[in-house]
């Protein structure tokens, strides 16, 4: 695997940079963004990995969040990997619907035609990307994970089945229980097929329940999202980590929204959560 350097400017005394590479487990070209602070350049640096959400590629967290500055404080990488798989070989929903195929990969492992050859967010996050990136970049094994809305269920998730990969995980406004959302529904059953059974995998809710969770949570919930009550269902997060006995730090901000305007004003919180542990 090789890396094909896009773009890089100089932001905040390190690089914002954009690669393309060819993924084997995606089966097409793959793009992603990366900010390396300006201590990349002595040593290898601790990396959080931000998933984003429906619609969005791998530009939007960079443009709009405002991380870098504090990114470039701390001495942390940030990777950005886009939301699904890309191409015109790759399939996508047939009516171009916005929360399925092409922006909407669910961060899961597809097991159902047309999707199956391609949708693999799940074995490309947990492990083609951060080996290729590990191996060229100077971004160290020390690794935190975080995302917003359906990139806030791919962090849990990811971090719920993979605890070893992390150091911590945090989560902006995500999806807490898509087996009953109809975001998640919709995905689940084209991706993974009708048998529900096999959605619980992918359901951060049901996973927390099931096993619990070791790793340091915090969660951020605008009190005026529009898609609280229908769609995210944080409530139901909370209720796994009492019955699992799990330390999650869930904070519902009054007055914020879905939008980036809500993770620009938060997010150098959850990046000083993260580097209490990315830094000891």
């Amino acid at each position: 695997m090789s890396l094909q350097l896009v773009s890089s400017q100089r932001c905040f005394g390190g690089l914002q940079q954009r690669y393309n590479h060819s993924s084997k487990v995606l089966n097409c070209t793959m793009q992603f963004s990366v900010f390396l602070p300006p201590q990349a350049t002595q040593n290898k640096v601790p990396a959080l990995y931000w998933l984003s959400g429906l619609t969005c590629t791998d530009e939007n967290f960079s443009s709009k969040a405002g991380a870098q500055r504090i990114a470039a404080e701390l001495g942390i990488a940030l990777i950005i990997p886009d939301t699904s798989p890309r191409g015109a070989e790759v399939a996508d929903a047939p009516d171009a619907a916005y929360d399925l195929g092409l922006g909407a990969g669910f961060y899961l492992n597809a097991t159902q035609e047309p999707w199956a050859r391609h949708y693999r967010m799940d074995d490309y996050i947990q492990q083609e990307l951060p080996a290729l990136i590990e191996a060229t970049l100077p971004v160290n094994t020390k690794r935190a994970i975080s995302g917003h809305s359906m990139g806030g269920h791919g962090a849990l998730v990811l971090a719920l089945r993979e605890p070893q990969n992390y150091l911590s995980v945090s989560a902006f406004a995500p999806i807490c229980k898509p087996t009953q959302c109809d975001w998640g529904r919709k995905a689940f059953t084209a991706y993974l097929g009708a048998d529900e059974s096999s959605w619980a995998a992918y359901d951060a809710s049901l996973l927390l329940t099931k096993s619990g969770s070791q790793l340091p949570i915090l969660v951020s919930q605008g009190g005026d999202d529009q898609f609280l009550a229908n769609q995210l269902k944080p409530e139901q997060l909370q209720q796994a980590a009492v019955a699992s006995n799990t330390a999650l730090t869930y904070q519902l901000q009054p007055g914020y929204d879905h939008s980036y305007y809500f993770i620009a004003t938060f997010i150098e919180q959850h990046l000083r959560f993260h580097a209490a542990f990315l830094l000891a």
